[in-house]
């Protein structure tokens, strides 16, 4: 299969590209770190690289939770834009054939269980609760303690931040693609992708990239809140293992499948923060109770549907692949 990557000599899609190749595919990178022209706003462009392509592994967007509503214009425009372009370019050129970079803020919080009403959806945290260190959501109806379970992908979604709602605008595009062309969609939500060629010091970087530079600086990696909130830390040639997969999956034409990209076993940011900081050789980490409004206490995946119906399966343990990227670089290889 000729695959156009977007997003190709990123961290995630440069990942891709090599799991791709390794399967025996031809890759096809478009990025704009490669070439500014690489624009996936540019209907032209597009068109151009989309000649004599099979099918597209969209990973191109920006990322992070970004900056309130002040730069939702940019968000909108290069996640929502782009791959409407992409989608209107793919249907010209009778492209049949999506793998979307997707995401688990779709969900905003994960899901939770209260010990009287079963299970409930809370609402956003209140500033107020969180300056008091007051930190867990309680139960909506009657604010007991609620238990965190794996959500899957029938949850109802619930974005909490711009970069949230643009994720999941992709995944309404792609499904609209799919029915008036009958092509295949596949959107695969990643939950927190770490590893190798991973960016530093951005405003959007990874909550682990962010403490492996601070390692790397020789200060103590900064967790916020009290360190207990719960993901799923899956390592990137997992996830672009689950991208060939999707792409040479049976198709469905005409609709979109979602599928939790996660490593299924749940750890704390502040287990992240440690392990790390181990690996390393110090210097701890510190909790320092700050919090961000557009964070959710917990989300973790159940990827029981990607593993039945993909036969995928995760291969780094969170330890490796934590010894791996504490002493690892940031630069995607020359191609």
């Amino acid at each position: 299969m000729r695959v156009l990557v977007t997003g190709g000599a990123g961290f995630i899609g440069s990942h891709v590209v090599d799991a791709l190749r390794a399967r025996g595919h031809e890759p096809v990178v478009y990025d704009v770190r490669d070439d500014p022209a690489s624009d996936v706003r540019d209907p032209a462009a597009v068109a151009r690289a989309l000649d004599g392509v099979d099918a597209v592994c969209h990973q191109a967007a920006m990322v992070g939770l970004g900056d309130g509503v002040a730069d939702a214009p940019e968000y909108v425009s290069r996640n929502d834009l782009g791959t409407a372009v992409l989608l209107a370019a793919m249907a010209r050129a009778d492209v049949p054939r999506l793998v979307l970079a997707g995401s688990m803020v779709v969900y905003g919080e994960g899901r939770y269980e209260c010990p009287a009403h079963g299970v409930v959806r809370p609402g956003p945290r209140a500033a107020a609760d969180l300056a008091a260190g007051r930190f867990e959501p309680g139960c909506p109806l009657c604010g007991a303690e609620l238990a965190p379970g794996l959500v899957g992908e029938d949850a109802p979604p619930d974005p909490r931040n711009v970069y949230a709602a643009t994720k999941l605008a992709q995944e309404h595009l792609a499904a609209a693609w799919a029915r008036s062309t009958a092509g295949t969609a596949v959107s695969l939500r990643y939950h927190n992708v770490y590893g190798p060629r991973m960016p530093r010091d951005t405003p959007y970087a990874g909550v682990a990239s962010l403490f492996r530079s601070a390692l790397e600086h020789g200060t103590p990696p900064r967790v916020f809140e009290d360190g207990r909130q719960r993901r799923d830390f899956v390592h990137v040639r997992d996830v672009a293992v689950a991208n060939v997969r999707a792409l040479e999956a049976g198709p469905r034409p005409g609709t979109l499948t979602a599928y939790n990209t996660g490593s299924g076993q749940p750890h704390t940011v502040g287990d992240l923060a440690r392990a790390l900081s181990a690996a390393h050789g110090g210097p701890d980490p510190v909790v320092t109770g700050e919090y961000r409004l557009g964070d959710v206490r917990h989300v973790t995946a159940d990827s029981a549907r990607l593993r039945a119906e993909l036969g995928w399966r995760p291969e780094v343990t969170f330890e490796e692949g934590m010894r791996e990227f504490a002493v690892l670089g940031t630069a995607v290889p020359k191609r």
